[in-house]
């Protein structure tokens, strides 16, 4: 498997970016501060989603050091205004809808920390692998602030928003076997082998037709959000449009001879 590394990428940057073949593996690097999001480390999700490396068909999202993501990079927030605290969540909200819906399938890896900001980093990527030591938590509202990064939206339906009252007025910490009970994450390994199992998991979907990925991420979660008529409808669309063209023809005559497919 072929695999360079940004040019740039160095001991100081915030985010590292490996290419293996068709695979991007984003590494936060500030594990001094458990990866602790702070306006540089959110600049650089924001400009590798808005123009993903040519030939990358899936993504890899970790921490170094043991922790994904402790959340926000509190010691570096300054009393700010309420239009200042509006246009620095809506920033979050723009990185996170580029992730949820730029197109390329995110597989995330969750050691250690997943909190606040983490926890609605880590709810944007569509496939979640977490190891034993991960720890889910929305701890703002033992902090005196609110949620601002999306976690109302992503980690209120993933838990419901019932169960989100409670994770923050209490500030509860679910562990790894909660987090994979509730659907924080989707797969639980042995400690050391969620890297692993992400780029396992991310060659796969990689090899599905790119237009069939497309559709699953932009589809499914715009769905829940319509009525039942618009959302059948929409989803009419989408099959019109994955049923046509030459991966459709590619994935029956992978069938019909009992092969894998070749998607292009």
């Amino acid at each position: 498997m072929n695999s360079t590394v940004d040019s740039a990428a160095s001991e100081d940057r915030a985010m590292l970016v490996e290419i293996r073949d068709t695979i991007a593996i984003l590494s936060f690097n500030r594990p001094d501060k458990r990866n602790a999001i702070n306006d540089a480390l959110l600049e650089e999700l924001r400009t590798f989603f808005a123009k993903p490396p040519k030939g990358v068909r899936a993504v890899v999202l970790q921490g170094l050091g043991g922790h994904f993501s402790a959340g926000l990079d509190l010691s570096e927030q300054s009393r700010r205004e309420p239009e200042q605290v509006l246009y620095h969540s809506r920033s979050w909200h723009s990185v996170m809808e580029a992730m949820q819906f730029g197109g390329l399938p995110i597989v995330s890896v969750l050691t250690g920390a997943v909190m606040g900001g983490g926890l609605e980093i880590a709810a944007a990527t569509h496939v979640r692998v977490s190891e034993p030591s991960a720890m889910f938590q929305l701890p703002e509202g033992k902090r005196g602030i609110f949620v601002g990064g999306g976690a109302t939206v992503r980690v209120g339906r993933i838990i419901g928003p019932d169960r989100m009252t409670e994770m923050m007025l209490t500030g509860r910490r679910y562990d790894a076997q909660d987090g994979l009970r509730l659907g924080l994450s989707h797969y639980l390994v042995e400690p050391g082998e969620g890297l692993a199992r992400a780029l396992e998991l991310a060659a796969e979907i990689a090899s599905n037709a790119t237009l069939v990925n497309y559709l699953i991420i932009q589809a499914i979660s715009r769905i829940d959000d319509m009525s039942r008529a618009d959302g059948l409808f929409a989803e009419s669309l989408s099959a019109a449009l994955s049923q046509s063209g030459a991966d459709a023809l590619e994935g029956l005559n992978a069938f019909l001879e009992k092969r894998k497919p070749r998607f292009g």
